[in-house]
């Protein structure tokens, strides 16, 4: 190699700028739970121009979609759209079928063993293709999506894995995808948190948790049952932060 050519090739590379334009198009999965409402506070942060989209599926907690409207509302997003999908004709998840029991612990050290039967068959992939559509209609080059790979209950579709295997296939997929130059990117910002991390960011965005539902079976007018994997991993969240809900 030439002196000059060796120096040249050991000059820094100038940094990619991928900060997104301001105001540029994301589409958030706005649940009403506490890991998507932080999800909706962290594109705002971003400056992205929110479009969230939430899913009445046939769950038993459907409670937590008046939170959403709130929230959607409060960080005010651009628009809101409420799809309706019943998972629940399927079976297979005690949260969309009432002959199955949510399991319900008095301790977080008894979450976990296994992919629980809370699991909803294919719940995130459902919902990523039809996140997926609406980022196609609205110009949108981000999809962001609470999924957790540490104070989780343990379902597949909420591994870094599966992310990055969706996205590479969203972008074969769509029109988008063959036509724009810039390629399609779910950002998945909660993937390494824990729940502790996870509120502590939160609080520090503004997101009021008071707002959100984190209950898989909640009772009358959406009261916490206190007892199952998601009520005590965020009663975990709150206490490792000092706060008592």
């Amino acid at each position: 190699m030439e002196a000059e050519e060796l120096k040249r090739s050991s000059q820094p590379t100038a940094a990619v700028d991928t900060t997104p334009p301001q105001g540029a198009p994301a589409v958030v999965l706005l649940s009403g739970g506490l890991d998507s409402a932080t999800c909706l506070a962290i594109a705002r942060a971003e400056g992205y121009a929110v479009h969230a989209i939430s899913f009445r599926y046939g769950q038993r907690h459907e409670y937590e979609l008046d939170r959403a409207k709130a929230l959607a509302a409060k960080f005010g997003v651009v628009s809101h759209r409420m799809v309706d999908i019943d998972l629940g004709q399927f079976g297979g998840s005690a949260l969309t079928d009432p002959q199955l029991a949510v399991p319900k612990s008095d301790s977080v050290q008894d979450v976990g063993g296994g992919i629980p039967i809370t699991y909803v068959p294919a719940r995130n992939t459902v919902f990523l293709s039809l996140a997926l559509a609406l980022a196609e209609v609205t110009g949108s080059h981000a999809i962001f999506i609470g999924v957790n790979s540490l104070d989780y209950s343990g379902y597949p579709d909420c591994r870094g894995e599966f992310i990055a295997a969706f996205e590479a296939m969203a972008n074969l997929a769509t029109r988008s995808g063959v036509e724009d130059q810039t390629p399609l990117k779910i950002h998945t910002p909660l993937l390494h948190l824990s729940k502790a991390e996870i509120i502590s960011l939160g609080l520090g965005l503004g997101v009021d948790y008071s707002m959100t539902l984190s209950c898989y079976d909640p009772g009358p007018g959406g009261q916490p049952c206190g007892h199952c994997d998601a009520c005590l991993l965020r009663t975990k969240g709150f206490a490792a932060n000092g706060i008592v809900e």
